[in-house]
């Protein structure tokens, strides 16, 4: 009876027990759809669109219920230091609104590596076109804009940064990107991605940083990555053997990261992980990766859900009413121990 009530109940109990949250913390999916699309801003429904009812229908039934709900900067926000875009900005509404009234948490992922194109040239947070206070700015006006619902389980600061200029560290940009957000909102939890594409397996070296971090809520949730594919990169172009994988590479490329959340006492989530279709013994690796992570307190969304992935290979949205194989895997787990 206690799993059926966890598993059936837990989005509501999430939003009116803070107690319960504590000890069971959902696991979800990446809504994908509002990051896709090499233009910018883009054509809305045709170069991207955000995830429908439909959408959260179905993860909900299946019992992944946090979702992350990726967007991108030059989307939400045109112009550097401007107004947020109402139209993009209700989009967004939308979803977040749609999942609360299912009980579904939603984080909202700034998808955009540190980086941002400006008249179709990208250029790097930290760089005379895109200095740090612009990402601060970002945030304070979307938390001020978002920060009435009550299903925000977290602002996501930034996905996967990596490769940044020597003189403007990953710290520095979370940091002023968290004191902006607390200026309007004390009582959402922030998620700060590692650096060096948020790597599980590298966060000791290339993340240790990041637990002088200052929250004056005390509520930061540090956010890493991990794919089973021979360089980690989640594009798993080769077989299973020669990807080397084993049963458990998720758990081991997964130790250092836990054990620093260990040693700090902190508190984390795994933002991406995923697992092609082509071979039932990923299905293996991704289950046992699931097991450890549930039973070490940590949850995690999986890479990924949506409705525009087409034959995409690590996607779980049914095709043609069928269900992926993947899905069997990650129902059975809706929430950590």
């Amino acid at each position: 009876m206690k799993k059926r009530f966890t598993a059936v109940s837990l989005g509501i109990l999430w939003l009116f027990s803070p107690s319960l949250y504590a000890q069971k913390l959902p696991f979800g999916i990446n809504l994908a759809g509002a990051d896709f699309g090499s233009s910018m801003p883009g054509v809305y429904e045709k170069d991207y669109a955000y995830p429908e009812k439909k959408e959260l229908d179905y993860y909900h039934q299946h019992q992944l219920k946090l979702i992350r709900l990726p967007f991108r900067w030059e989307r939400i926000q045109p112009q550097l230091y401007g107004e947020l875009d109402a139209a993009e900005l209700t989009r967004m509404k939308n979803v977040v609104r749609e999942a609360e009234k299912m009980g579904m948490p939603v984080i909202l992922d700034m998808h955009n590596y540190c980086r941002r194109y400006d008249q179709h040239t990208e250029h790097l947070l930290g760089s005379e076109e895109l200095p740090v206070k612009a990402l601060g700015d970002a945030w304070g006006r979307l938390a001020k804009a978002m920060k009435g619902f009550t299903n925000l389980y977290g602002y996501g600061l930034m996905n996967e940064p990596h490769d940044l200029l020597p003189e403007t560290s990953w710290f520095t940009m979370a940091q002023q990107a968290i004191q902006a957000i607390r200026k309007v909102d004390s009582q959402t939890s922030i998620l700060v991605a590692g650096n060096s594409w948020s790597s599980a397996e590298r966060w000791p070296s290339a993340s240790d940083s990041l637990k002088y971090l200052k929250d004056p809520s005390r509520k930061l949730i540090f956010e890493a990555h991990l794919y089973f594919d021979k360089d980690g990169s989640g594009t798993y172009k080769h077989t299973y053997e020669e990807e080397k994988a084993t049963e458990d590479t998720g758990i081991n490329r997964v130790k250092p990261f836990v054990t620093w959340l260990k040693k700090n006492d902190l508190k984390g989530f795994i933002g991406e992980y995923g697992v092609p279709d082509n071979d039932p013994r990923w299905l293996v690796v991704l289950d046992r990766f699931l097991n450890y992570i549930q039973k070490e307190g940590i949850n995690g969304t999986y890479w990924a859900g949506g409705s525009r992935w087409g034959d995409y290979t690590l996607a779980v949205s049914p095709v043609q009413g069928t269900e992926r194989p993947q899905m069997k895997v990650l129902q059975a787990y809706p929430s950590t121990e």
